[in-house]
């Protein structure tokens, strides 16, 4: 059985940075598709960024591009997303998923594993 957990998030001022932090298992293929989701106040869900967990097809949404970082920490066996230059418009909660696969990724076509989701609030 898949699970997804996500760790990090928090408040922060704009121009700030956070990290956060996803852990999936239970996939039998050596390398999958990790990515991250957010949902904002009264806006559909948008995807971040995504990676596969052997470190291939490394890919932003463009309001993040620039500004976040999407990373496979193969000490802690987590993907990472390092967030800075936040900003207000970046308040969200942000999911992680994994999916065998990475096609499709921006609108999470096909079958995902999801986190519970993690705060990230950015305010003056």
């Amino acid at each position: 059985q898949v699970q997804v957990e996500e760790s990090g998030g928090g408040s922060v001022q704009p121009g700030g940075s956070l990290r956060l932090s996803c852990a999936a298992s239970g996939y039998l293929h050596p390398y999958y598709c990790v990515a991250w989701f957010r949902v904002a106040p009264g806006k559909e869900r948008e995807g971040v960024a995504a990676i596969y967990t052997n470190g291939g097809l490394i890919n932003y949404s463009d309001s993040v591009k620039g500004r976040f970082t999407i990373s496979k920490d193969n000490g802690e066996n987590t993907v990472v997303l390092e967030m800075s230059s936040l900003k207000l418009e970046d308040t969200a909660m942000y999911y992680c998923a994994a999916s065998a696969t990475c096609a499709g990724w921006q609108t999470a076509a096909g079958k995902w594993h999801w986190g519970q989701g993690t705060q990230v609030t950015v305010s003056a």
